[in-house]
């Protein structure tokens, strides 16, 4: 059973997807956000690889916001060190505010480009 809100996110969703796509230059960078935790992956949509990850299953408990933050600064460690600096950011239908701007600003910190 799905809700407007979130029937309104799919659409945005699809919206985004049909303009953004990663290749392995530059690999697509996905936020899936729930209540409690915040993921990331990092994409190669050429052909349907995960090349980095994280999340914030396991960590400590501490304010959403400073999670998504960690979790930022933990997925552009992991890019670095499979050897990407430049992603497209692809937010997921959410809004750019809140734990998603956090999340992308933090890894733009840690060095990622986007």
């Amino acid at each position: 059973m799905t809700t407007k809100k979130v029937e309104r996110r799919i659409k945005i969703k699809y919206r985004i997807r049909k303009s953004v796509n990663g290749t392995a230059e530059r690999p697509r960078m996905s936020v899936f956000r729930s209540n409690k935790q915040i993921y990331v992956q990092i994409i190669n949509d050429l052909t349907g690889t995960t090349l980095a990850s994280a999340s914030s299953l396991g960590m400590e408990a501490m304010p959403k916001k400073e999670q998504a933050q960690k979790v930022g600064e933990l997925v552009a460690q992991k890019a670095q060190a499979a050897g990407i600096t430049a992603v497209v950011f692809d937010r997921n239908g959410y809004l750019y505010h809140g734990r998603v701007k956090e999340l992308a600003e933090a890894a733009r910190k840690g060095g990622l480009n986007f």
